[in-house]
């Protein structure tokens, strides 16, 4: 098809006009002089073609139709040939067979960062171990591992360890498990990880938010004082879990996490932060009668019938906040002992087993009714501690500028809660305070949490026996202090200016956690990203386009107000695929703007509305429901003597139209590859009210 690039019937009006000596091969006229080739595609059988030939002199040859045209000439062709624009046909791509488009789009989705281009033409020794190197990168990289790089890892593994130790202790009781099993979790798991996480930076370990929330849940099912079953459900719900995000990463679905949007994210944070704050009360001020429920409103009514006080810590060094913890316990561990506070009413840790993980797989419940229980927890909680994982590496990464493959980390970590559900672990994930930790502290690789690991083992061997006294008021201000990071103001203030959709997502999560409990604030969040979601695709923005001065340029009148509009003609974009369920809005969208553009036409007496000009650059895509909105928006207009035309669609949705007979309907000669093409065949032709 070929589309003229100014009124053909007018050709003859202009005495500076003379024809072009033939047509090229792909339809345009071409003009025979040295050093230049300038084309006006048109359709050969169009009237206005033959209208043009009409008035012209000379010889034309059609290249295509191999056939001779005469007409008379007018002698001054070259001044205006000088000025005409070369005016390109849409494109349309050969049709493909449908196993190749299938395979081509499942590609896409599934494999577009090509994982077995590296196998390619290699032999099968080669292949093993490539297979082996991405299964477990610590293959690769520790063959260039070397002495200067474990003193920067030896150190950061020293400090998040220090860092480590009390906290665990903190965060198996907000899973409402004994403090060893806190322990145990940064044994195993950060191990697994060493040798098949992708990160660099991430310190393994339980973190605030998974662990109040599996207690949560956990406890909604079986009683926390049957501690057997619960632990039970606990190792069931981890292996659950390490399932879920194992299976994420190998079926490639990691785009699956994304849905949880970083606003909703920061929001949840937030809110989890201040929950597990107040329950920390309890321990902090030694109250002994505590509500069981997460809701602000529940804590603070069991504070307030207590008492009540606060405190502040400043921090500046990284080093500081990191061993503070651990000095803190030794001190006040230290005076309990020689002071015996325990039996004046300072409640204590009391005793955490000694000992290295036992092992924990003929607990997990593989039948019976609590099996879709822990399934149903794991599944939430995996995903929770999936997406908090991902985000911590990513940012790193993008600090030290490395690739983090995400598909490598759900396999890494799935497969290190798998192994630790059956090593008396519960669901260990990235933590953002030791990651920020141990990157502060000049870590170099995964070996880190590797040092960390081995004085977990020294501790769980030798020194559990001695924070028997420790303060459980010194273990609540730990993870008080731990989690304050969570409350981003910043982010917060940010997404305000930057989208009040994405900050009512982060309210809306931060005030369901705080207000009602964890998983309704969860709820909340990914509910919320969802509507989002199907806001932007049900309702997508439309614009009215202007010329801009001096320019060919056709922009958003709102955006350029200097953007004139041309008379008799509307010009509108659709910045979306056009689908079922956003294809009656776009018609209906159009129209108003057509109705309101009249409107408006008829009051200032300008040329009426002959053009509806809609520029498809943003429309990526378009179904069936689309075409057919499409087809009844071009007989609505047709009833109102107005002509559609589209202005460069895309690929795919050029090959639709042609493929539903819409191209053929509206006219191939109504379809251009630029608004300004279109503009600049049509202005011309519009008339006088």
């Amino acid at each position: 098809m070929h589309f003229p690039s100014t009124p053909l019937a007018s050709f003859h009006k202009n005495p500076a006009f003379s024809i072009p000596e033939k047509l090229d091969k792909s339809g345009g006229l071409r003009f025979n002089e040295p050093g230049r080739n300038l084309g006006v595609l048109l359709l050969l059988n169009s009237s206005r073609y033959q209208k043009c030939l009409a008035t012209m002199s000379g010889r034309v040859i059609d290249e295509v139709g191999g056939r001779e045209i005469e007409g008379t000439r007018s002698p001054s062709l070259h001044h205006l040939a000088e000025n005409l624009p070369y005016v390109h046909r849409v494109g349309v791509s050969p049709k493909q067979k449908l196993l190749k488009e299938f395979t081509s789009t499942l590609k896409e989705t599934f494999f577009h960062d090509e994982p077995l281009r590296p196998f390619k033409d290699q032999p099968k020794l080669r292949k093993l171990v490539l297979g082996l190197q991405a299964l477990f990168p610590i293959l690769e990289w520790g063959r260039d591992y070397n002495l200067s790089k474990f003193k920067g890892d030896l150190i950061a593994g020293l400090t998040i360890a220090s860092l480590a130790i009390p906290q665990d202790i903190g965060y198996a009781k907000l899973a409402n498990l004994d403090p060893q099993y806190g322990l145990y979790s940064s044994f195993v798991p950060p191990l697994v990880y060493a040798f098949m996480g992708s990160s660099r930076d991430i310190a393994i370990g339980p973190v605030a938010v998974v662990s109040l929330l599996l207690g949560t849940l956990l406890q909604k099912e079986i009683d926390p004082s049957n501690k057997v079953e619960y632990r039970r459900l606990a190792f069931t719900a981890t292996f659950f879990a390490g399932i879920t995000q194992a299976t994420l990463g190998v079926l490639r679905l990691g785009f699956l996490i994304d849905f949880l949007s970083h606003a909703a994210i920061v929001g949840f944070m937030a809110g989890a932060a201040i929950t597990i704050g107040l329950q920390q009360l309890k321990g902090f001020l030694g109250i002994t009668t505590f509500t069981k429920k997460t809701d602000v409103v529940s804590v603070m009514r069991s504070v307030w019938t207590t008492v009540h006080h606060g405190g502040k810590k400043n921090r500046k060094w990284f080093w500081l906040p990191a061993i503070a913890p651990l000095i803190a316990v030794i001190i006040s561990t230290f005076f309990v002992f020689i002071t015996h506070a325990d039996k004046h009413g300072v409640q204590i840790v009391n005793h955490i087993k000694k000992g290295v993980n036992p092992a924990s797989a003929n607990q997990i419940f593989f039948s019976g009714g609590y099996v879709a229980k822990g399934f149903r927890i794991g599944v939430v909680a995996g995903m929770i501690a999936l997406t908090e994982s991902i985000a911590i590496g990513r940012t790193f990464a993008a600090v030290k500028d490395y690739e983090l493959d995400g598909n490598k980390e759900m396999v890494a970590l799935g497969t290190m809660n798998v192994i630790g559900s059956m090593t008396s672990c519960y669901v260990a994930t990235g933590s953002f305070s030791r990651s920020a930790v141990n990157f502060m502290a000049g870590c170099n690789t995964a070996v880190s949490n590797i040092v960390m690991s081995c004085v977990l083992l020294l501790t769980l061997l030798v020194i559990t026996p001695l924070f028997k006294y420790t303060p459980n008021a010194v273990i609540a201000s730990i993870i008080i202090s731990a989690v304050i990071g969570l409350i981003d103001i910043k982010a917060m203030i940010l997404i305000w200016k930057i989208d009040k959709l994405d900050f009512i997502a982060c309210m809306g999560a931060f005030f369901g956690v705080v207000f009602v409990s964890v998983e309704i604030g969860l709820l909340i969040a990914v509910g919320i990203s969802f509507a989002k979601i199907l806001l932007q695709v049900t309702r997508p923005r439309t614009a009215l386009l202007g010329k801009l001065p001096r320019t060919s340029v056709y922009r958003n009148i709102q955006q350029y107000p200097d953007a004139a509009k041309v008379p008799g003609i509307l010009i509108v974009r659709v910045d979306s695929a056009i689908y079922f369920s956003n294809s009656n809005y776009v018609k209906e969208r159009i129209l108003r703007w057509l109705t309101d553009e009249e409107e408006q036409v008829q009051a200032n007496t300008q040329p009426r509305i002959q053009y509806l000009i809609v520029e498809m650059s943003p429309v990526t895509d378009i179904d069936t429901s689309g075409i057919h909105a499409l087809e009844e928006l071009y007989r609505t207009l047709q009833k109102r003597e107005i002509q559609l035309v589209l202005a460069n669609p895309g690929q795919v949705v050029i090959d639709k139209l042609y493929a539903s007979s819409f191209a053929n309907l509206i006219g191939e000669d109504k379809i251009f590859l630029t608004v300004a093409d279109a503009v600049l065949t049509y202005a011309p032709k519009t008339e006088e009210p």
